[in-house]
């Protein structure tokens, strides 16, 4: 098969697990496929993932090869696989717009991003790095809260007539403006927000779908998450996490019968621990009603290491993205959106989603 050629903005832990697993699993033949969906899907396999781009702002990353970068400061994600050959990609100076909340200037750069010293990329330059490069879609990897970046590099997608692929709780496939200009150029984009292989929202949605199906009465729930990354960092700023809790209360909301009241649903994140790192702490709570009225509670402790949980999910949405560019289909993929993000454009169940992007990816279904 040729190789699927993408490019990535934003190269912190996300794009370290992601770039990590793509090495980890080339010689799949000689190692189980753990943490994989699929082995091989649509005849693609994830060491035919290549990076032809990368874009950051972060001093320590830019101008070093991607496969120097992704473990660079502030990155603190577990590092699975050590040995990443040189990719003879550098990664550029990307465009900072909103991508730094100014609380993060007050913490050690250990912790916090520091802005390189070169101008901005143009969206001229950035355009023309992706088409130059070959790359196929754009990966967003942005902060949560980068409302102006994340449009920014969308646009920029769209110009280089390239796929999008949005990881990040900025609505984009699913807000309809957006998702009409990419069908009208008949290029797909998945989005919006990746969902974890096994994470809080997931969970959590899982849950709560479950209290339906048994005639359990949901009255009360609450998602609380901790972790050491900049991503936790970033969003004790709560102007930027609006997009953020819409999305992840969203996802569970909308596998209930009845939406709970505002004030019985509390989703987000809580605080940020340093010495934590890269490891999310998730701390879930319902509250319900069983036979007779009789009250019940449950209560969960989930501990995961954030980035490498999104890499295998995002490796799907590559090659779900490639399949749609080898078979001229443009617009929101809805089928791998409901399955593998959190604020899709159309919420499917996850049993539904997962046997609708199975069908996507027999070609039975379009989109």
């Amino acid at each position: 098969m040729k190789k699927i050629k993408i490019a990535i903005t934003g190269i912190g832990n996300c794009a370290s697990s992601l770039i990590q697993g793509i090495e980890y699993y080339k010689n799949d033949k000689m190692r189980e496929p753990i943490g994989l969906m699929h082995r091989e899907l649509g005849g693609y396999r994830p060491g035919d993932i290549e990076v032809v781009a990368a874009f950051d702002i972060d001093a320590r990353k830019v101008g070093k090869d991607v496969s120097e970068a992704i473990f660079a400061p502030p990155n603190c994600t577990t590092v699975f696989c050590p040995e990443i050959p040189a990719m003879g990609v550098k990664v550029r100076m990307g465009k900072l717009l909103d991508g730094v909340s100014d609380h993060m200037k007050n913490y050690d750069e250990k912790y916090t991003f520091v802005p390189a010293k070169e101008p901005d990329s143009t969206k001229e330059e950035i355009v023309e790095e992706l088409k130059s490069s070959g790359a196929e879609m754009l990966l967003n990897y942005l902060p949560v809260g980068s409302e102006d970046a994340v449009r920014f590099y969308a646009e920029c997608a769209l110009e280089a007539g390239i796929g999008f692929i949005n990881n990040m709780p900025v609505f984009i496939a699913s807000n309809e403006a957006w998702a009409k200009r990419f069908e009208e150029k008949k290029l797909p984009i998945i989005g919006d927000d990746i969902k974890a292989q096994l994470g809080a929202t997931i969970t959590h949605r899982i849950l709560a779908d479950l209290f339906e199906k048994r005639g359990v009465k949901l009255d009360r729930t609450y998602q609380l998450n901790t972790g050491g990354n900049t991503d936790f960092l970033n969003m004790l700023n709560q102007d930027r996490l609006a997009s953020k809790r819409e999305s992840k209360t969203e996802a569970v909301q909308s596998v209930l019968s009845q939406k709970l009241e505002d004030e019985n649903i509390h989703i987000g994140p809580s605080d940020y621990v340093p010495w934590q790192k890269d490891n999310k702490v998730c701390f879930l709570r319902m509250e319900g009603k069983l036979f007779g009225d009789v009250p019940m509670n449950l209560e969960l402790r989930l501990s995961v290491e954030d980035s490498p949980n999104s890499g295998g999910v995002v490796i799907d949405a590559i090659r779900c993205c490639k399949l749609a560019l080898d078979r001229g289909i443009g617009g929101v993929l809805y089928s791998p959106s409901s399955y593998f993000m959190k604020h899709p454009a159309i919420q499917y169940p996850d049993g539904e989603a997962y046997s609708r992007t199975e069908e996507f990816i027999a070609g039975s279904r379009e989109r």
